[in-house]
């Protein structure tokens, strides 16, 4: 099939909450992907930070290819092997005791916000159960997810939301503490949010707030959903702030492209939650596992972080040459591979002229280029986007 009749089958049966390009990607290879009618992209989006080891990546393959020989599903009902090898990777790499799995952020997430408001209660009574977020977040697309996230232009049309949230501005410690009061039991972050734009959290804020939220009783939680896995230079990005969280929610690049959600708390914290009180049919089955524990293995490989860090350092480079070159860029941000340059003008026209000449990148916020590339992406993969980019911004 051709992009165009595959176009045309998707706009008959699919429903429409993508704003897509026209094109379907049928095949990839390290951080290049190819559509139907055999065109070539050089992929800095990573299938929105996703795919970390690149596509086709014969570790995952063979991993994920032994399972489905094996064992595809059975239920929680049983222990699951993998599930739990996976969960113990992760608790042994983070500040974490235990781990729930399920198959999203956005489900991570109101897992979180289930646990923080079940321990709060489970403590302290009824009553106290708000939690504060920040402006410009963004947390998932369930209702309590919705009602999390800081960006109003994702609640049209979905009101009422649910109540028990609050929102304060990014690095302004006044102003949380302002916000602050008995109701609340939990504050959920990004260490640096992405689709808000691409704004780290400022780590000496960071440091106060996880100070106050220990004096107070008050659960931090990490969204990772985007950050962690290496993303930003730790495995965790909340680990480059140097605090410690309560909860951490995990998705995207936990199962390198095969769907799987997670969410860590401490001991004291996850042994408020019984059998029923939360659950998944599919979360942490044995296929999604394994692939999660090549992924885990992969990244915590001697010399993995290293590499990527190394990677990142040079990406930054090319970046900033862009800057030096053409005055309309303000600048760069982020940490790792999790980066953007602010153009300062609707970046969407930007990401589309891109896309036609074969680089596949995002918007973050509207006037801002992100880049989310595999952790393992090579300098010659790097240089060819580079090269389009330039080409593209050359024309503006």
């Amino acid at each position: 099939m051709s992009n165009q009749s595959i176009k045309q089958m998707g706009e008959q049966y699919v429903m429409n909450t993508y704003g897509r390009f026209p094109a379907a990607m049928v095949r990839g290879q390290g951080s290049k992907l190819y559509d139907a009618d055999g065109k070539e992209y050089i992929d800095f989006l990573g299938g929105i930070a996703v795919t970390l080891l690149g596509h086709a990546n014969p570790v995952l393959t063979k991993a994920i290819t032994k399972q489905a020989e094996t064992l595809l599903h059975c239920s929680n009902y049983y222990w699951i092997e993998p599930q739990n090898q996976l969960a113990a990777l992760l608790c042994q790499n983070s500040c974490l005791d235990k781990v729930f799995f399920c198959n999203s952020g956005a489900e991570a997430n109101e897992g979180a916000i289930k646990l923080a408001r079940k321990y709060s209660a489970q403590k302290y009574g009824e009553g106290r159960h708000k939690i504060l977020t920040m402006e410009k977040s963004f947390h998932g697309r369930t209702i309590a997810t919705l009602t999390a996230t800081g960006q109003d232009h994702f609640h049209k049309d979905f009101l009422p939301l649910i109540e028990g949230f609050d929102y304060v501005p990014l690095n302004d410690v006044a102003a949380f503490k302002k916000k602050v009061d008995d109701s609340v039991c939990a504050v959920i972050f990004e260490p640096i949010q992405g689709e808000g734009g691409v704004f780290p959290l400022d780590k000496q804020v960071a440091c106060e707030i996880a100070d106050y939220c220990k004096k107070k009783d008050i659960l931090l939680i990490a969204d990772e959903v985007q950050t962690g896995l290496g993303r930003t230079g730790s495995l965790f990005g909340h680990q480059n702030l140097g605090i410690e969280v309560d909860i951490m929610t995990l998705a995207k690049a936990l199962g390198g492209g095969v769907p799987i959600g997670a969410f860590l708390a401490k001991d004291e914290v996850a042994k408020s939650m019984s059998p029923g009180d939360h659950g998944s049919t599919f979360g942490g089955n044995p296929l999604a596992s394994a692939a999660g524990l090549a992924v885990m293995q992969t990244i915590l490989e001697d010399g993995f972080m290293e590499q990527m860090n190394a990677t990142a350092d040079y990406f930054r480079d090319q970046l900033n040459k862009l800057v030096d070159e053409y005055s309309f860029i303000k600048g760069v941000r982020g940490k790792g591979l999790m980066l953007a340059i602010e153009l300062g003008q609707d970046a969407k026209p930007v990401m589309q002229a891109c896309f036609q000449e074969g680089l596949l990148l995002a918007t973050a916020g509207t006037t801002a280029l992100r880049f989310l590339p595999a952790l393992n992406i090579t300098k010659q993969e790097i240089d060819e986007g580079m090269q389009k980019l330039a080409d593209v911004l050359s024309r503006i």
